[in-house]
């Protein structure tokens, strides 16, 4: 027997249930990269429901290669030398601005959080399986941001793709970076973005070769 204390469950009928569904999906279509964020973060349950997203990207050979380092707080400006350093490095000749603006960015993004893939290069699942599951984490991350309320990006560029910039944060090849998520809130209300055609992107395969798969 229930008690009377304890909320009742009640059961969606299935036509509501859907509408509830659909209106979550129409939510994901109105995500945008987001790069003007400011405080606050996602922190605590928010932070680990993203996390808990990435968690669950597609994994052949349940591999789980994903990691994820948080990079927030007064760690910020240490990575933003870090990436300066790595210009340096990188170009000797680089102007100072361009190492400012590194350090301006990551002091500017409330958090950061490295994703990369722990690859195993030994393993019949192949590397580049392994690197996409990586990159399914991200964009489930992604999702989960938005649908919280946060604004985010996926940054790659030179930094992502550098070997001393890897090593900092873990990696080592084969193991690779494959991007950093700015994550914080949008700093103005963020308009619809235009879809894109899905005619453009979509084609049914009807048993007959397209051109290009012609012997």
């Amino acid at each position: 027997m229930r008690n009377a204390s304890e909320p009742r469950i009640v059961d969606l009928p299935a036509a509501v249930d859907r509408q509830r569904r659909s209106r979550l999906v129409e939510t994901l279509l109105s995500r945008q990269s987001v790069g003007a964020l400011e405080e606050p973060a996602p922190q605590g349950a928010d932070l680990d429901l993203i996390l808990e997203a990435g968690l669950r990207a597609p994994d052949h050979g349940r591999l789980r290669p994903w990691r994820f380092v948080l990079i927030r707080g007064a760690a910020r400006a240490a990575f933003g030398d870090c990436l300066a350093a790595a210009v340096t490095v990188r170009d000797p000749a680089a102007p100072p601005a361009l190492r400012d603006r590194y350090r301006a960015w990551v002091l500017r993004t409330p958090l950061l959080i490295a994703v990369g893939a722990q690859v195993r290069p030994d393993h019949p699942v192949p590397e580049f399986e392994q690197v996409l599951s990586a990159g399914a984490a991200v964009m489930n991350m992604l999702n989960a941001i938005h649908m919280l309320g946060y604004g985010g990006m996926w940054v790659t560029g030179a930094n992502a793709y550098d070997a001393r910039v890897n090593a900092a944060l873990g990696f080592r090849a084969p193991s690779r970076l494959v991007g950093f998520l700015a994550i914080g809130t949008s700093k103005a209300a963020t308009t619809a973005a235009e879809r894109p055609d899905r005619a453009a992107h979509i084609a049914e395969w009807t048993g007959q070769a397209f051109g290009g798969l012609q012997g």
